[in-house]
């Protein structure tokens, strides 16, 4: 076995908190490198993460996973500790069976400007107070596949570092430039893009507007859950789209938006 690799047979052992007392607040405002840490589970999740060039800190696996799944990303660990035990112990140690018996603690990488995300980008998500993980990681999916150049995120909005959303983005998170912004339109408006805002009004145009396909640079806003965009985004929006509905339906989830909306307007 190699020397890295060590094998649990308590839940005391240091080194562990980041696996099992740590918050997601805590990991992200760990010191080691300025940047945090997050969580990635999942061997390919992780491997995605890998390629993208996050650096790992410690992995946490199944013993089964060390010569199985994960065999691959344990020849990666070099440096790293490689923490292992039984299904058992490890489910008493984080509190919750691990997805598919392993995690990685990764660094954080010093996040882009909205400037250098916007450089060569045609097409942008904006998010807007978004604060359900299962949502953030579900846009950001939709957005790696559907062609999506970037995403600019308001400080409102769910990390899209956060365990859950980068489970459920299948590692999307780390395949599209990211980064913060306070004003969703003023931010956008300000490295040359026309704004849409994502709401019902009287006034909105269908997603497959002629007005919408021929912007050069587009920044497709999405809103929160439950209230959608504020007021003051949709009025302030160069144009604002709705999704056709039938069966007196309102709206779509928006997550399930965002995929409608980001396949009509990338075409």
């Amino acid at each position: 076995m190699r020397e890295n690799i060590i094998e649990l047979h308590s839940l005391d052992h240091p080194g562990l908190e980041i696996f099992t007392s740590m918050t997601e607040a805590q990991l992200r405002r760990r010191v080691e490198k300025e940047c945090g840490l997050f969580i990635a589970e999942s061997p390919k999740v992780i491997n995605v993460a890998l390629t993208a060039g996050y650096e790992p800190v410690a992995l946490l696996a199944e013993k089964k996973h060390i010569e199985g799944d994960a065999a691959t990303i344990v020849a990666q660990m070099t440096g790293c500790p490689v923490y292992t035990g039984s299904r058992e112990l490890l489910t008493e140690l984080t509190g919750y069976t691990l997805t598919r018996g392993v995690l990685c603690a990764m660094r954080r990488k010093p996040l882009p400007s909205l400037t250098d995300i916007s450089k060569n980008a045609r097409r942008i998500a904006v998010i807007d107070g978004v604060c359900d993980t299962t949502n953030i990681g579900a846009i950001f999916r939709s957005a790696a596949a559907l062609g999506i150049d970037a995403v600019a995120l308001t400080h409102e909005s769910c990390d899209p570092l956060n365990r859950r959303s980068i489970r459920v983005s299948m590692g999307s998170v780390f395949l599209v430039p990211w980064t913060w912004i306070d004003d969703p339109v003023e931010s956008l408006r300000g490295v040359g893009f026309t704004t849409v805002a994502m709401a019902l009004r009287d006034d909105s145009v269908t997603i497959d507007s002629p007005v919408l396909k021929n912007a050069e640079k587009l920044a497709i806003i999405l809103g929160t859950e439950g209230d959608g965009l504020s007021q003051r985004v949709i009025d302030t929006a160069d144009f604002v789209a709705r999704i056709p509905m039938a069966h007196n339906v309102d709206s779509l989830n928006v997550a399930a938006a965002s995929a409608v909306a980001f396949w009509e307007m990338t075409k």
